[in-house]
C-alpha cells in the first residue's frame, strides 16, 4: 500500500532492498523517491546506516567530492564508508571492489563513471534517485545502445512515483501497483509485473480519474513525505 509519510516510505524502501540483495550477490537495484523538494541525502544516509547493521560491507558514493563531504559532514558515523566516484575508480584501479554499493546523485553527466564502478564491482550496486536516463537527451543511437546495454541490467527495489492523478510503487518482491487517485483517496488501479509505460497505466486508470479538488489529496500526500 501506499505509505502515509517519508518515514513509513524508507521502512518500505529498507525492507525492499534487503530483499534485494538477498536475492543475489551481484543484483543491480533503483530506489526512486520522486517527490519534488525531497532532499534525497539524508534519506540516503539513513537508509545506509541502517544497512550498516546488518554487517555488510557497505560504502555510499556520491556524484562529487563536494557531496562527499557533506555527506561525511552530515553523518560522521558513516564518515569511513563514503566517498566519491572518483574515489572508488581509484580504489578499483587495484582490484575490483566487493560489497554493497549504494550510488547517490548519478546523472547523464556520471554516466560513464558508474558504468566502469558497476564494471569493477563484484557485489550488488544500489542506484538512490538516479538520472542516468534522461528524458531529455534520452534519442538517438547512444541512447538505444545504452537502454539495451547497461541501463538494461537494472531492476526497481524500490519505487514511490506520485502523478497527477495516480501513483506507482513498487516493493521488491511484490509486483508494481498503480493507485488512482479518487474523491476520497487513492485507490489500486492495476498491478504489472513489469514498470508499465505511459499507455498501460491510461489504460488502467481508465476515465474515472479526477483532476481539480483531487490534486489537494496528491499534495497533502507528497507534503507528508517531505515531512
Amino acid at each position: 500500500m501506499l505509505p502515509p509519510d517519508l518515514q513509513s516510505a524508507e521502512a518500505q524502501a529498507l525492507a525492499a532492498i534487503r530483499a534485494a540483495l538477498a536475492a543475489g550477490s551481484g543484483g543491480r537495484w533503483t530506489v526512486e523517491l520522486r517527490f519534488e523538494g525531497l532532499r534525497v541525502l539524508p534519506v540516503a544516509l539513513r537508509l545506509a546506516s541502517d544497512l550498516a547493521q546488518d554487517s555488510v560491507p557497505l560504502r555510499l558514493l556520491c556524484a562529487d567530492m563536494g557531496a562527499t563531504a557533506l555527506a561525511r559532514r552530515d553523518a560522521p558515523g558513516l564518515a569511513d564508508r563514503i566517498a566519491s566516484f572518483g574515489d572508488q575508480l581509484r580504489l578499483q584501479s587495484e582490484s575490483p571492489s566487493e560489497g554493497v554499493l549504494l550510488l547517490l546523485g548519478a546523472s547523464q553527466a556520471e554516466y560513464e563513471q558508474v558504468e566502469q564502478v558497476c564494471g569493477n564491482h563484484r557485489g550488488p550496486v544500489v542506484l538512490i534517485n538516479s538520472a542516468l536516463e534522461d528524458a531529455a537527451v534520452g534519442i538517438g543511437s547512444v541512447a538505444r545502445q545504452r537502454r539495451r546495454g547497461f541501463l538494461s541490467q537494472w531492476e526497481a527495489a524500490y519505487a514511490l512515483i506520485p502523478m497527477a492523478e495516480s501513483a506507482l510503487r513498487r516493493a521488491y518482491p511484490a509486483s508494481w501497483e498503480l493507485y488512482r487517485l479518487d474523491p476520497d483517496g487513492y485507490r489500486l488501479a492495476a498491478e504489472f509485473d513489469r514498470r508499465p509505460d505511459g499507455e498501460q497505466q491510461a489504460d488502467a486508470l481508465g476515465s474515472e480519474a479526477g483532476l481539480g479538488g483531487n490534486l489537494r489529496a496528491l499534495g497533502d500526500l507528497i507534503e507528508g513525505l517531505q515531512n
